[in-house]
């Protein structure tokens, strides 16, 4: 096989890794949003049918004591759901997704023809990278049973400037701002949620203080529980981070782009491109690099 060949061969078999660990994040990032989903029901319905019980015990005690014990049912189970979405759980999954990322890393890099893929022995350095990839995360292997690579061709990239249609602006335009985008709405849809439950519970409190509404003074107890959940639940998921974050890297790499089309980043030529790609890169890695700092010492 000759040195074309190899290289291609070697970035084939480092996609379909690429393709195995992000599967393999995906699957433990969708395990942790709905473990803290569920627990966020889970502790409004304790709640509310908590605060219900309370209220029809005396007229209707068999249905109350139902309610009471499907409240603490509820409550109870929080914890449990909670735990798959605790600091291990995170942590698996941000080590999965930096896995995947750093092989897409090498991936567009040896594609692009870059350093350190310059000349002979590209497709061994690449298989070597991937090997580390690998052993790094070497524990987490096991969430990857059962997990078959994507069929998918490799990218398009054979140069800087397919480089930059292929890898640069497809993250900016497809995925960057749409996902900064998407996290703003969840903070604007939390914020929401919390000025209403506000609202409500001034009403219930006013009702109960000015009119001697007494079963309305229970429920302010339950808005204000339910409006903290809903807070913690904004919070843990790091909707303002995430959106922060994701604008951020779309616009150092729009500016990366635009300063390459005039020249400002230095003259061309080999050393150039290589600057050029590694600011690229380094750009997207400091945002997963942070991801994993801001997930799993929070």
């Amino acid at each position: 096989m000759d040195e074309a060949g190899e290289t291609a061969a070697a970035a084939a078999e480092a996609w379909d890794r690429q393709s195995v660990w992000s599967q393999a994040a995906n699957r433990l990032k969708r395990t942790i949003e709905r473990a803290r989903t569920a627990s966020l029901l889970l502790g409004i319905a304790g709640a509310l049918l908590g605060t219900a019980a309370s209220q029809t015990l005396g007229e209707r005690p068999s249905l109350g004591r139902v309610l009471a014990f499907v409240a603490a049912v509820a409550v109870g189970l929080v914890p449990v759901v909670g735990q798959r979405a605790g600091p291990q759980a995170v942590q698996r999954w941000t080590r999965a997704r930096s896995a995947g990322e750093a092989l897409k890393n090498e991936v567009y890099t040896c594609l692009a023809g870059v350093a350190p893929y310059r000349g002979a022995g590209a497709g061994r350095m690449l298989r070597e990278r991937t090997d580390r990839v690998d052993s790094a995360a070497a524990d987490l292997l096991p969430h990857t049973r059962g997990i078959r690579p994507v069929t998918r061709g490799l990218p398009a990239v054979s140069d800087v400037d397919s480089y930059v249609a292929l890898r640069v602006r497809r993250q900016i335009d497809g995925y960057y701002r749409p996902k900064a985008e998407e996290m703003g709405r969840r903070v604007t849809a939390v914020r929401r949620v919390e000025f209403a439950l506000g609202a409500a519970g001034a009403v219930l409190g006013a009702l109960a203080g000015g009119l001697g509404a007494e079963g309305a003074a229970a429920w302010v107890a339950v808005v204000v529980t339910v409006g903290a959940a809903v807070s913690a639940h904004g919070v843990a998921a790091k909707y303002a981070f995430q959106e922060m974050e994701y604008a951020r890297t779309a616009d150092e790499l729009r500016r990366l782009v635009a300063r390459r089309g005039t020249g400002e980043c230095g003259g061309g030529g080999p050393a150039a491109d290589d600057a050029f790609v590694a600011r690229c890169e380094r750009v997207i890695s400091v945002l997963n690099d942070t991801w994993m700092i801001k997930w799993t010492t929070e």
